[in-house]
């Protein structure tokens, strides 16, 4: 028996493949299914199952194109309703695989269809779950993402705590976790960066798996402080539930080169979205007007589906040289599927065709701090809680997940200074807000990592638990 973790950073996701005697089960798979079939191939394997632990939010999964190539079937836990054929488990259904067995686990609470896999291996010893969004190391899944569903997030945070408390508590300390994402995910509050565990030790350190927590406690935790989910959450799971284009097809459309100037042609004919998706350095120093940078090398695909609101949107891209298609790839994780084309020769084409270009005014933070005086307004675009943990005293919080519903405390008529952490996210900032016409921010490079360390007064940090 073999469990392989394939973990894909910029989207905090897991998938699993578990093999015993040449037999295989994918659980949760990204949207290409090529990494899959060539592992498959290498190892001399076949495909028997795809696993889906629920309709995902974040990501737009592979399962369909994965059975579609291999035969393979796939299987939901109780109540998924797909517009696809699958194998809609019974709870306690189990799954052979070479020698093994998989025991479908129905544990709603984060959505209606949520299902924990539990793996007994050969000899019939539970050995690991599998547990989706149901159980994260910290934390588990947020009860707010259910799809065509009337029920409350309190009511499926009561189911949560009934599914913890009945399924999960109940099984042996020695299981081995292995959760659906880790930290960077916007689908739980406190996730651990640990991408495995063992359950005793989330018995033991997993604020959830208290046994002394009441139901009403739980519900109480578990529904308070919860950020709006993305915008394109609710887009993915629909995706998942109703089907998609092959992933071949959508690359065969997109990995299209066009020259600099067909490249404009095509932008203003289409009024496709131009992103720039080379390093933030290079965005600053000379860009194509009105594109929007979302820089591949930071987490390329959450932004991606956090900010640009139309999931259709036609797009051009805008690369470093050989890296179209590893974009292609990703936007379509997130169910951006109408790329059109990118820019052949990269920004230095548009250049060399005399092309016109733009740039972005820029500091350093010691230059920031030679020049600051409490009257500068500066934008802290950082989430919520990196803000309240400490502060620039007189910077002012519009973080960069909700640009779209802030927009109207951007006044023309004034001047800007924005930072973020590291200087990743209010490039992207400053960029919409270039595309929409204001060009009177200047970005602070080095983010608040390097504001820190300068005499410009800040807040001080207070631990969560001091606060009255």
């Amino acid at each position: 028996m073999k469990v392989e973790q394939i973990y894909t950073g910029c989207l905090a996701e897991a998938a699993y493949y578990i093999e015993s005697n040449g037999e295989v089960a994918i659980i949760d798979p990204l949207r290409d299914p090529q990494p899959y079939l060539e592992k498959l191939s290498d190892n001399g394997d076949k495909l028997k199952y795809v696993f889906e632990t629920h309709f995902h939010a974040d990501f737009v999964s592979g399962h369909i194109d994965l059975a579609k190539a291999t035969g393979a079937k796939i299987v939901f836990g109780p109540t998924a309703k797909p517009s696809y054929d699958i194998i809609e488990a019974a709870d306690n259904q189990e799954f052979k695989v070479g020698n093994i067995t998989i025991r479908v686990m129905h544990t709603p609470g984060h959505t209606l269809e949520s299902t924990t896999y539990l793996l007994l291996d050969e000899e019939g010893k539970m050995n690991s779950i599998f547990s989706g969004d149901t159980l994260f190391i910290g934390d588990v899944g947020r009860p707010d993402l259910a799809v065509k569903s009337d029920l409350t997030k309190e009511d499926l945070a009561g189911m949560m705590y009934e599914s913890i408390h009945n399924k999960i508590l109940p099984l042996p300390n020695d299981l081995i976790v292995y959760p659906g994402h880790g930290a960077g995910s916007s689908c739980g509050k406190n996730l651990s960066s640990e991408t495995t565990d063992t359950l005793g030790n989330q018995k033991a350190i997993n604020y959830a798996l208290d046994v002394k927590l009441s139901k009403a406690d739980f519900v109480k935790e578990l529904t308070t402080g919860i950020l709006p989910p993305p915008q394109y959450f609710p887009k993915n799971a629909m995706m998942n539930m109703h089907g998609y284009e092959s992933f071949e097809e959508v690359k065969d459309k997109a990995l299209k080169s066009f020259d600099a100037k067909t490249f404009r042609s095509v932008a203003e004919s289409t009024e496709a979205l131009v992103l720039d998706t080379r390093h933030q350095s290079k965005f600053m120093e000379s860009h194509i007007p009105g594109s929007i940078f979302i820089g591949i090398d930071g987490n390329f695909a959450p932004w991606v589906g956090a900010l640009i609101t139309d999931i259709h949107q036609p797009i051009l891209i805008v690369a470093d040289e050989g890296r179209a298609e590893e974009i292609v790839t990703r936007l379509s994780r997130v169910g951006y599927d109408k790329t059109i084309g990118f820019l052949e020769g990269g920004l230095e084409s548009w250049k060399d065709a005399g092309l016109e270009t733009d740039s972005m005014p820029t500091i350093s933070s010691e230059g920031f701090e030679k020049m600051y005086t409490d009257e500068l307004i500066v934008l802290d675009v950082r989430k919520p809680g990196e803000f309240e943990a400490e502060h620039l005293e007189t910077a002012e919080s519009i973080p960069l997940d909700f640009i779209n519903s802030n927009m109207e405390k951007i006044d023309s008529s004034k001047n800007y200074y924005a930072h973020c952490a590291g200087g990743y996210r209010s490039v992207i900032f400053g960029s919409i807000l270039k595309s929409r016409g204001l060009h009177n921010l200047t970005n602070i490079e080095g983010g608040y990592k390097e504001l820190s360390e300068t005499s410009i007064p800040k807040t001080s940090f207070v631990c969560p638990s001091e606060k009255k």
